[in-house]
């Protein structure tokens, strides 16, 4: 059993709040138990991103550092998890622009189509899953951020240090990989 499941999440209650105003105050045992607490769903966000364990494990350790470098900065007003996850994000942003050359230019309008509701509604989540961690890394940053985050081109484009004709290119670019691969596995199951 994990550690992670040892704990429960507990929402925006004075539990959760005396937990951070902990953290806050640089106790450590306080600082374990949230990251316990939240590992599971932040590693979920890496892991979108990140499909080696070891690299994703290291991206996530650093966003839960710069959580609590930054703590005091939370003011209690909205959710927890949903700041810890922008400060997680932003350290899988980083890792993707550092370990991630962009040297495209290309400025393309999109206009391609996803993969039909049939073909998506016959495959297992699991395998849309390693289907887009098989991306070009580039391409699947900006599929994942535009289409699991929702962020638009122009807030990848700033986040990836590319220009939003790029991010609209990786992703009908990510689109069109993921129609052919889709494709290629219906074929395969229809033998």
């Amino acid at each position: 059993m994990s550690v992670a499941l040892a704990y429960s999440v507990p929402g925006q209650t004075s539990e959760l709040q005396e937990l951070i105003q902990a953290c806050i105050r640089n106790e450590r045992s306080a600082q374990e138990k949230l990251y316990h607490l939240f590992y599971s769903r932040m590693m979920g966000v890496v892991r979108r991103y990140i499909d080696h364990q070891e690299q994703a494990e290291e991206v996530l350790n650093n966003g839960f550092l710069r959580a609590f470098q930054k703590i005091e900065q939370y003011t209690f007003q909205g959710s927890f998890e949903g700041w810890l996850r922008k400060i997680v994000f932003h350290a899988v942003s980083d890792y993707v622009k550092q370990n991630v050359r962009y040297n495209e230019k290309i400025v393309l309008v999109e206009k391609d189509q996803f993969i039909h509701k049939d073909h998506a509604d016959r495959m297992y989540y699991n395998q849309l899953l390693e289907l887009v961690q098989s991306l070009p890394d580039a391409t699947k940053a900006v599929f994942n951020m535009y289409v699991m985050e929702g962020f638009s081109h122009k807030e990848i484009g700033k986040m990836l240090n590319i220009s939003e004709g790029t991010s609209k290119w990786h992703l009908s670019e990510g689109r069109r990989m993921l129609k052919d691969k889709i494709e290629k596995l219906q074929l395969h199951y229809k033998k």
